[in-house]
């Protein structure tokens, strides 16, 4: 059984001392509304246009917390920092992880709202005044938003809600069914909500903050989203963990953490039987994906055979018939149609 640690907001005191350093600019608000919380690992190239973005926002009752995770370009992200230490707090701890920077930098935080934004990622002018207005006026505890892809190609024009939908009342089951999905840099919520129901677990190295939505969800605050472009999230070959076959272990591994860490009701679990097959699915598919562009075209054929099981696509009959017809033209097909994907089935195919 593996161990799972959320931290409390009551161990703040403890929380803070894991920090080498901590620099308030001068010209940091005293009592914001908003803190706005950026955890930075190795994001020095970066941070500057994110930064630009925040205080370029219409809104501008805010902090800045930006929270250094032992960063192997910690003298780089230093100096690019320069320009902007007056209006934030710089803090920095050894390399724990995105979870312990983000509890510390909420220790840390004033506001009564909590607003997440990655250090690559870019928030659009009315970001803050939009989510703020949307939450306040449906009388929300939560609320996200879309966002505008880009950074790679193949990627610009697209936005994350195509893929990564939001339908329905945002719910435990719904986010364990996918039906809600949460991108984090566009996410706004209550300080105490957070407090209430602890902090980011410091044993998860994934999928942290879905668990901390889970969470939320759980005590019943009410969550919202609009179905509007406020940030810009950056994609990035680099800053994707493996394959796409990994990535979809790991959307199997996610719902072993949530049946392991919870105890579902009948709801909860109808929906994590259901997301269990597509994920076994989405994860055959993806090693006939890989099998296809390493060649091995009699592997391909099993793994998309067994996903559409399940799918029952007419387009997967289809290229399981081009398998068995001509699978030189398939993978030829494949690479043509679908140059975006397949740069991401894996990282060091060319």
């Amino acid at each position: 059984m593996r161990v799972y640690k959320e931290e409390k907001y009551a161990e703040c005191p403890q929380i803070k001392a894991r920090l080498v350093e901590l620099i308030e600019g001068e010209n940091v608000p005293e009592n914001p509304k908003v803190s706005v919380i950026i955890p930075a690992y190795n994001i020095s190239s970066f941070v500057a246009e994110t930064l630009d973005s925040v205080f370029l926002q219409t809104y501008t009752d805010f902090e800045v917390i930006l929270l250094n995770d032992g960063s192997n370009d910690t003298a780089e992200l230093k100096k690019v920092l320069e320009p902007f230490s007056d209006r934030i707090t710089y803090a920095e701890q050894p390399n724990l992880g995105a979870s312990e920077a983000r509890n510390a930098a909420i220790c840390i935080a004033r506001g009564e709202l909590l607003a997440f934004l990655d250090g690559d990622d870019i928030w659009l002018p009315e970001f803050l005044e939009s989510q703020i207005n949307y939450l306040e006026k449906n009388k929300l505890d939560m609320v996200y938003c879309d966002a505008e892809l880009f950074g790679e190609e193949h990627f610009t024009g697209d936005h994350y809600m195509r893929t990564s939908p939001s339908n329905g009342a945002v719910t435990t089951a719904s986010l364990i069914s996918a039906e809600c999905n949460v991108i984090t840099s566009g996410t706004i919520l209550k300080k105490k909500i957070v407090e209430e129901v602890h902090l980011f677990d410091t044993k998860l190295k994934r999928m942290q903050d879905f668990d901390l939505w889970f969470r939320v969800a759980g005590i019943g605050a009410k969550i919202g989203y609009q179905k509007k472009i406020l940030i810009k999230y950056r994609v990035r070959l680099d800053s994707l963990s493996g394959s796409n076959v990994e990535r979809a272990q790991r959307n199997l591994t996610a719902l072993i953490t949530i049946k392991e860490k919870y105890q579902l009701d009948e709801i909860e679990a109808g929906a994590w039987n259901k997301q269990w097959d597509i994920s076994e699915a989405e994860l055959e598919l993806e090693k006939g994906k890989l099998s296809l562009t390493e060649g091995n075209f009699a592997e391909a054929e099993r793994h998309i055979v067994k996903a559409n099981r399940y799918f029952r696509k007419p387009k997967l009959f289809l290229i399981i018939a081009l398998l068995k017809i001509s699978p030189k033209l398939t993978l030829s097909l494949f690479k043509k149609i679908r140059p975006s994907e397949f740069s991401f089935i894996s990282p060091n195919n060319q």
